[in-house]
């Protein structure tokens, strides 16, 4: 598994991911304080759920376009 990759992705995604869910929390009226909790606490299960499934994907040797972690197989037609 590419984990160095992953968890530069990671470390990048996941300060991404607090400020927008704790801004959106925050402009719809709520504290500081929750809002930074619903962020951390949301892009924490997002960056989670993505890992775990990417992992998984990874494992199974499904290609993925996006991740782009296993070379590109042409299909047979």
């Amino acid at each position: 598994m590419p984990l160095k990759k992953w968890t530069l992705q990671y470390l990048i995604a996941f300060p991404l991911l607090l400020a927008i869910f704790a801004s959106v929390q925050y402009l719809k009226g709520q504290s500081i304080l929750y809002s930074l909790e619903f962020g951390v606490t949301w892009a924490f299960i997002s960056i989670f759920i993505f890992a775990v499934r990417r992992a998984y994907n990874f494992k199974r040797r499904n290609h993925c376009d996006i991740c782009i972690d296993l070379p590109f197989h042409s299909k047979i037609n």
